[in-house]
C-alpha cells in the first residue's frame, strides 16, 4: 500500500449481531488482528476482505 492508497474499509462490529456461521448457525468472535470471524464450534476462521465477511465455507480457513 502507498502513501496515496486508502487503507481498507473496516468491518462494522455491529454485524457480529446478523452474521452466524453458516455451517453451525453459533454466533461468531471478531478477530481484529487477523481479520476474521472465528466460528469455534466449526473450528473455522472467515475471512473479512475489504470490510466484508466472507461466509462462504470454502473460503474459510481450518482451524487446528
Amino acid at each position: 500500500m502507498t502513501e496515496d492508497t486508502p487503507p481498507p474499509p473496516a468491518f462494522d462490529r455491529r454485524m457480529l449481531e446478523a452474521l452466524i456461521c453458516p455451517q453451525t448457525h453459533v454466533t461468531l468472535e471478531y478477530d481484529a488482528a487477523a481479520q476474521e470471524l472465528i466460528s469455534r464450534r466449526a473450528s473455522l476462521a472467515f475471512p473479512i476482505r475489504n470490510g466484508i465477511p466472507v461466509m462462504l465455507i470454502d473460503e474459510a480457513r481450518r482451524l487446528d
